[in-house]
């Protein structure tokens, strides 16, 4: 890869630092590796461990991702760093920790990613004898709360949706859902060798078959997909609940139950779908969407109950606002984190509920590919609305938002009138749109092909495409007007007013400023316009009794 290639594909894999991903320059290894505790490479592989795992970037400047390069690597190779780091990092987990390296083809720069796997269990990972945490841009002694956590962490993994219910029999099943679930698994097996025979299997052979229970025996899987309402009793404590809430100006609420193989179904019928009309610049006909499609609602459910953690004890929440749908299931995200599915390029390599999500599979309701999110990505995308939203997710809580309705108008009329634009463009601009942060490569990239304009980190829809879509009040109002303008606003203003106190101009210019910026910043504009004018000999400020009036040159104090 070149330096512009390596750097397009860092931006788009690692594109800001948090708990998962750390920015290193470090052009010398020969004290990074361990050096300064709370401040070298072993420090920052512990805090990664201690959170969800994640990468650490070496060779590239802190807070911008510009390619440095490593220059000096010591006595360190890319193969002998993982054993000499888990000799400085007690606890470390040698299973997925490993480095990856790239040279760039036309400035032979050198970069190093270091891939570092969550904590083993109930173990904190440390380094220097301590054990670190990433809280805002800076590495902490592990906090109380976080090491409370991992302590408490379960040692033994059990599988609780594989659990078999030893007084449950196919009578605690709901016929139309077994009925539901055969032609779903017709569907999914009519190419497998035994798909002409899958009519003639009794229900406990299908239902082996099938993965939903074992050598006849109900599992739990079983009763969530397929059990009757009157036999969730078998899952207490767990609700095995999925409730719709509607939280508008009306508000109602419904709870679903077992078997959840058919209760996305009745779900659906709940949730208010319209269709919209979106007139694009370039055509003649508008362009009909439904607000929301049903192939996403299904998705985004399904996930929620292949991968809740019910030992929890919790219900899948899916609220209903006026402008988008939100999927709450208890537990973290489970492997990765959910940006990393989005081009559709990773897949997971595990699962808290396997038995259950293998049924599902079988079933047809969700793939085990990593293919979910991206393709309700790409179906955002085709019907022009924001993407799908894990910005509220938590360590403890998986919270998807799916939209239903335009947020930028720009952001839509761009995706309609340029279906070029690739995925990972598509993906900053829908960042941009919802004010989320993005990295200054990618703002200096997005900026460069005229997408976006603003400063960080009020980036906003370029004025090119304000001005094709209309909306040119609204861009100015992010923007600014001109500094010439404003001057010529002053001017006016002393001329006529008369001189002014820099409050009075503050009064007069702060309504003609960008909006994103806060107060301090608009009176700096305003100092600074005033400074450039004196300069130029336009306006002098003078002293009158305790008060310092702004005046045009040769205009005297008095009114």
């Amino acid at each position: 890869m070149t330096e512009a290639e390596l750097k397009a594909y860092l931006s788009r894999l690692y594109p800001i630092e948090n708990e998962s991903c750390e920015w290193k320059e470090f052009k010398s290894l020969k004290h990074a590796i361990t050096g300064n505790k709370g401040n070298d490479v072993a420090s920052y592989v512990s805090a990664l461990a201690n959170m969800e795992g994640g990468h650490l970037v070496l060779g590239v400047q802190d807070g911008s991702l510009d390619l440095i390069g490593i220059q000096n690597f010591h006595s360190y190779t890319p193969d002998n760093l993982p054993p000499r780091l888990l000799g400085k990092c007690s606890n470390l987990d040698s299973e997925g920790l490993k480095v990856e390296a790239f040279q760039t083809t036309d400035s032979d720069k050198i970069i190093w990613i270091i891939h570092v796997p969550k904590h083993k269990p109930r173990l904190p990972v440390y380094a220097h004898d301590q054990a670190w945490q990433r809280v805002g841009d800076n590495l902490v002694p592990l906090r109380p709360e976080r090491r409370d956590s991992i302590l408490a962490e379960s040692i033994t993994f059990v599988d609780w949706s594989s659990e078999v219910i030893p007084d449950a029999t196919l009578d605690d099943l709901d016929e139309d859902a077994i009925r539901v679930a055969r032609e779903k698994f017709g569907d999914k097996h009519q190419k497998s060798r035994f798909a002409e025979g899958v009519d003639d299997w009794d229900d406990a052979t299908f239902l082996d078959k099938a993965k939903i229970t074992i050598n006849g025996k109900i599992t739990r899987t079983a009763l969530l997909l397929l059990g009757k309402q009157e036999s969730s009793h078998y899952l207490l404590p767990n609700p095995a609940q999925i409730t719709w809430k509607l939280d508008t100006e009306e508000t109602a609420y419904e709870h679903f139950g077992p078997p959840f193989l058919l209760a996305g179904t009745e779900l659906l019928q709940r949730i208010r779908n319209i269709t919209y009309k979106i007139f694009p610049d370039n055509e003649l006909l508008a362009t009909e969407v439904r607000k929301y499609e049903t192939r996403v609602i299904l998705e985004a459910l399904h996930n929620c109950i292949a991968h809740q953690d019910y030992v929890r004890n919790e219900r899948i929440l899916v609220t209903e606002k006026t402008d988008r749908l939100i999927f709450d299931n208890g537990g973290g995200f489970f492997d990765g984190k959910p940006e990393d599915y989005f081009t559709g390029e990773t897949t997971p390599r595990r699962y808290r509920n396997p038995w259950l999500t293998h049924a599902m599979v079988s079933l047809n309701m969700i793939d085990t590919m990593g293919h979910g999110i991206h393709s309700m990505i790409l179906s955002q995308r085709k019907r022009y609305f924001p993407l799908p939203d894990y910005h509220h997710s938590t360590k403890d809580h998986v919270s998807l938002e799916i939209y239903g309705q335009v947020i930028d108008e720009n952001y839509t009329k761009l995706l309609l009138e340029r279906s070029d634009l690739d995925l990972t463009t598509v993906i900053l601009l829908d960042q941009v749109q919802k004010h989320q942060p993005i990295t200054a490569e990618a703002a200096s990239r997005l900026r460069r092909d005229g997408l976006i304009e603003g400063r960080k980190p009020n980036y906003y829809v370029a004025a090119r495409i304000a001005a094709a879509t209309g909306s040119e009040a609204h861009y100015i109002r992010h923007r600014g007007l001109e500094k010439a303008k404003l001057k010529e606003f002053v001017i006016e203003h002393i001329r006529k007013i008369g001189p002014s106190t820099r409050d009075q101009l503050e009064h007069l210019l702060f309504p003609m400023l960008p909006e994103g910026l806060d107060d301090a910043q608009k009176r700096n504009k305003v100092i600074n316009l005033l400074t450039e004018m004196r300069k130029d000999r336009v306006v002098s400020c003078r002293r009158e009794g305790n008060k310092y009036f702004w005046a045009l040159t040769d205009q005297p104090l008095d009114k």
